[in-house]
């Protein structure tokens, strides 16, 4: 083990997931609460499925110069490449870089390894007339100093989110999509009124059942 995330996406939305399947009844109608390193989590059902009300930033601001090289660098891009770049650390440690369209996002061939932790989330415009809005990718360290890529990354798209809604580059609700050096392609869908939470959602399912003693549990 080496470490506990303070907030992550999809055990967020899978754990609630598996809680109703099991016949669990949230207090509020529609809404359940969870809570985590990041506090408590609003979960809640509706039309499009479960999404989870986006936690505050823990960290915000400029990135510094020395550290938006060095994730430059792991990228293999250069600092002309880069639109713009905040933190938007949620719990992992996300540090947001904006490239010029999805395309560029699509495109990026990061390093297999580095040798210190480091944890990037790029974002790209997709042209307008698309159905989606924009593109994401997650890159981020593992335990042994490798750099891993995750198909659909809930804490990155809901601070993505606040960050390209705070910038006026997209207007909610829509869909983003994540991809991999591998080419796969998730959606998240992304939700927002006037003065709410920012709303983080995507289709949930159980894909296996088992018993363990006289309790039933899906997984």
């Amino acid at each position: 083990l080496d470490r506990e995330l303070p907030f992550a996406g999809h055990p967020t939305l899978g754990s609630a997931h598996a809680w109703l399947a099991l016949g669990g009844t949230p207090r509020h109608d529609g809404k359940v609460v969870q809570e985590c390193g990041a506090g408590l989590i609003d979960v809640r059902r509706g039309a499009n499925g479960l999404a989870f009300a986006a936690p505050p930033l823990l960290r915000s601001g400029p990135v510094e110069a020395d550290k938006l090289a060095e994730a430059c660098g792991v990228l293999g891009i250069a600092a002309g490449d880069v639109v713009a770049a905040e933190w938007i650390d949620n719990g992992p440690g996300w540090l947001g870089i904006q490239l010029k369209d999805a395309a560029s996002v699509i495109a990026v061939e990061s390093a297999r390894s580095h040798a210190n932790r480091i944890d990037i989330g790029l974002v790209g415009l997709h042209p307008a007339g698309s159905p989606f809005a924009y593109e994401v990718r997650a890159i981020f360290s593992d335990p042994y100093g490798g750099l891993i890529e995750d198909p659909v990354t809930g804490s990155l798209n809901a601070s993505a989110a606040e960050w390209m809604l705070r910038l006026g580059h997209v207007t909610a609700p829509y869909t983003a999509t994540q991809g991999t050096r591998l080419g796969r392609s998730g959606r998240v869908r992304i939700e927002h009124e006037a003065g709410g939470p920012i709303w983080v959602g995507g289709a949930t399912a159980t894909l296996f059942a088992g018993t363990t003693g006289d309790a039933a549990f899906p997984a």
